[in-house]
């Protein structure tokens, strides 16, 4: 059997693999989401003139790019899960889950809330005649 043990070991290998690419991406996924809304709260200061983001709308943001890094996150615990199924994979697989379940339901709650804010404060669409 030593194509079957070739080939098992190769499995473990690329799954290995997979999951490392798959942590990376997700630990760079926080990082990018941490520099842009750095740059998106930074950006009044250098343009004076105009008033700052809302905390809420850099919240939202942040909180999308947490989910986007829980994704990731979640597919290397899979993968984890399916080389070598232990108790310890399954309870981290279920915990980010949840906490991806969670942050997900939040977010869209809150980006709902935030554009119903947002069409109150914008001024109607005028048409044609300059009539809304």
């Amino acid at each position: 059997m030593p194509i079957a043990e070739s080939a098992e070991t190769l499995l473990l290998a690329l799954a290995g693999t997979t999951r490392f690419l798959l942590e990376t991406l997700s630990v760079g996924t926080v990082l990018v989401g941490l520099l842009a809304c750095a740059n998106q709260l930074q950006r009044p200061w250098r343009r004076r003139a105009q008033p700052g983001p809302p905390l809420a709308g850099v919240r939202l943001r942040f909180g999308a790019w947490l989910s986007l890094a829980l994704e990731f996150q979640l597919g290397a615990d899979i993968v984890a899960t399916t080389t070598t199924p232990s108790g310890q994979h399954l309870i981290q697989l279920g915990v980010v889950a949840v906490i991806r379940t969670f942050l997900n339901l939040f977010l869209a709650r809150e980006l709902e809330a935030e554009t119903r804010l947002e069409r109150q404060k914008a001024p109607p669409a005028q048409g044609p005649s300059g009539e809304p």
